[in-house]
């Protein structure tokens, strides 16, 4: 259907009216966006070839090493080097004789303790109630007795009066038996009581050491070296109750009872006796020797191993051996002085990584990737590596190999890449 021409017209007219915004905006940003992320990589890549930034590209390659402080030697003449481990010979799970609830735990691990110190409390209360009933129990017997004492003053009492009259044909026999047995009755009754009270007083001792167990005290003196169980748990003596009952309170080792443990293959038992100097070196202070002998040596091979086990025992005790520690052990073939022995001076390093000019000899010490020169002083070579005395100092990192091509490319200040 054809619309009127009036129509037409307003629409025209509107349509003229109308503001068109397209026109008055800018063309799209994104060329000028395009324009500055170019200046910004261009800008990135000049600084990267034109600018003085070193690249891992262009740095000198170069292996490194770590000066070391060398191990000194035992002394005396080893016939038999081996390894072991360092154990307590008093060591205890400290546990209670029954089964109970923890209530209050007074250690940590590494607190020093000493003999019958208190360690932990359990739950009394029952123990406590049953130590009173036998209290209870012990005072009513001692009463009992008490009676029966004035019960017996009183039949010995009547049987007197009753032989008076007796004198006097006042009293028949028949009273003066019934008289006479009485006083034997309170007197078997008598002796009774007292059986009762000796009873009571062990019935009550017992009950006083159920309620002293609840209190778990150090077998002996030593450290704690690990804290089983915590306030609120079950502990006891025996694996009951599942896997939620604890069978120990802590561990206590005797740190004066430590001694080595060593399994000597019984091709070479033959070179150890009893008495024989030893020199224990624990791995994780191989510079130091600790003097020793050995204590004894036990009468039973291992068929699996091989084996035959040795007891070695420290002459001096030191804080730094701690059990299942593992060490070095070197039997000596004749007793010497087995004092320790300081470590050597100075350090060890490879015999490349020190070179000599004019001035002396020098090492390259590299920190955060920079190689700086420094002037050592070396003493004596130990097979490949040689001893630093002065100018280096243990874990130092250095160049392992200054060969003249490193060397005419290293200098004071030098930034290096470490391939190692």
């Amino acid at each position: 259907m054809a619309e009127p021409d009036g129509t037409r017209d307003k629409k025209a007219l509107l349509d003229d009216l109308r503001i068109d915004r397209g026109a008055d905006e800018p063309s799209s940003g994104r060329p000028i966006k395009w324009f500055v992320l170019i200046a910004l990589v261009g800008g990135v890549v000049f600084g990267l070839w034109f600018l003085d930034i070193p690249r891992d590209a262009d740095l000198l390659p170069v292996r490194t090493a770590i000066a070391l402080a060398g191990a000194d030697q035992p002394v005396g003449n080893s016939v038999l080097d081996a390894t072991g481990y360092v154990v307590a010979r008093r060591q205890a799970t400290v546990s209670s004789k029954a089964t109970g609830k923890v209530v209050e735990v007074l250690i940590e691990e590494g607190v020093i303790v000493e003999e019958n110190q208190l360690l932990a409390r359990l739950d009394d209360s029952i123990p406590r109630a049953q130590y009173e009933l036998a209290s209870s129990q012990l005072e009513s017997a001692r009463a009992s007795l008490q009676e029966l004492d004035v019960s017996l003053r009183q039949a010995r009492l009547d049987l007197d009066r009753t032989q008076g009259l007796a004198t006097r044909n006042l009293a028949s026999q028949a009273d003066l038996d019934r008289d006479q047995l009485s006083v034997e009755a309170i007197v078997a009754r008598l002796e009774r009581a007292r059986r009762d009270i000796e009873v009571a007083q062990a019935s009550m001792a017992v009950q006083e050491q159920v309620l002293e167990d609840m209190q778990i005290k150090a077998p002996f003196a030593g450290v704690v070296i690990a804290k089983a169980a915590q306030p609120g748990e079950m502990i006891s003596p025996v694996s009951a109750g599942g896997g939620f009952t604890r069978t120990g309170i802590c561990t206590i080792v005797d740190m004066a009872s430590l001694e080595v443990e060593v399994d000597v293959n019984e091709s070479y038992i033959n070179r150890v006796y009893a008495g024989q100097p030893v020199q224990v070196a624990l791995n994780a202070y191989p510079d130091h020797h600790f003097p020793a002998e050995v204590i004894a040596i036990i009468p039973a091979a291992d068929r699996n191993k091989a084996t035959v086990r040795v007891r070695v025992g420290f002459l001096e005790r030191d804080s730094r051996v701690l059990p299942d520690m593992g060490v070095r052990v070197a039997f000596l073939d004749e007793r010497v002085d087995t004092a320790p022995v300081a470590a050597p001076e100075g350090v060890l390093v490879p015999r490349a990584a020190v070179a000599q000019d004019g001035s002396g000899q020098f090492v390259f010490v590299v920190r955060e990737g920079v190689a700086n020169r420094r002037s050592v002083e070396t003493g004596g070579r130990e097979g490949s590596r040689v001893r630093v005395v002065t100018g280096l100092a243990n874990g130092e990192r250095i160049v392992a190999e200054l060969s003249e091509m490193t060397l005419a490319s290293l200098s004071d200040g030098v930034t290096v890449s470490v391939v190692n």
